[in-house]
């Protein structure tokens, strides 16, 4: 039974889960053929470091293993099928909440003296940021892209390694969850 729990528990908070995830396909292109993918070059001098190289390897690390996972290896750039990209984002966004409450009714008073009781109005102002990672896919020969997939989710916070690790994970499963597009029959 105590097992039962904790399966629970474990369902209803992934339900929780606050990623928003989108794709967008090349109806024309044939994933079917897509085998292999490499990572495009950038085209800075010195590509052992950057800003945010931490995230940066969690990422394709991520997206490693998910392609790895749906039979799609790893190769140079000049014999790959399609070529990886990613970009975030980060947006501020404003959470505005107004709640009115009414208290103090007094029966003696009636609709001819009015009500005696009082309105209060509670307003909280939210700031935030939404993060989001774009991954692109595209055909290598044609230049062209075949397929776009973003996850967004709210910032937190005081993430250890590990959850940060996590977190990117998730992200990354989400947003390859339906990789390849299964084309909808007519």
């Amino acid at each position: 039974m105590k097992k039962v729990m904790i399966g629970l528990v474990a369902l209803a908070l992934s339900a929780c889960s606050s990623l928003k995830t989108s794709s967008d396909y090349d109806p024309a292109a044939n994933f079917n053929d897509v085998k292999t993918y490499a990572w495009v070059v950038k085209k800075t001098g010195d590509s052992t470091y950057h800003l945010d190289g931490l995230m940066d390897q969690r990422i394709r690390s991520a997206v490693d293993s998910q392609l790895t996972a749906k039979g799609i290896t790893l190769t140079d750039v000049a014999s790959a099928d399609i070529l990886v990209n990613y970009l975030t984002k980060v947006d501020k966004k404003i959470n505005v909440d107004t709640f009115n409450t009414n208290y103090g009714y007094n029966p003696y008073y009636g609709h001819r003296w009015g009500y005696s009781g009082s309105m209060n109005t509670q307003t909280t102002v939210r700031e935030y940021e939404v993060g989001t990672l774009i991954l692109d896919m595209v055909n290598r020969e044609s230049g062209k892209l075949i397929w776009r997939g973003s996850v967004a989710d709210t910032i937190r916070d005081k993430n250890t390694p590990e959850e940060r690790v996590e977190v990117v994970n998730n992200a990354i499963s989400e947003m390859l969850l339906n990789y390849p597009p299964k084309p909808e029959s007519k």
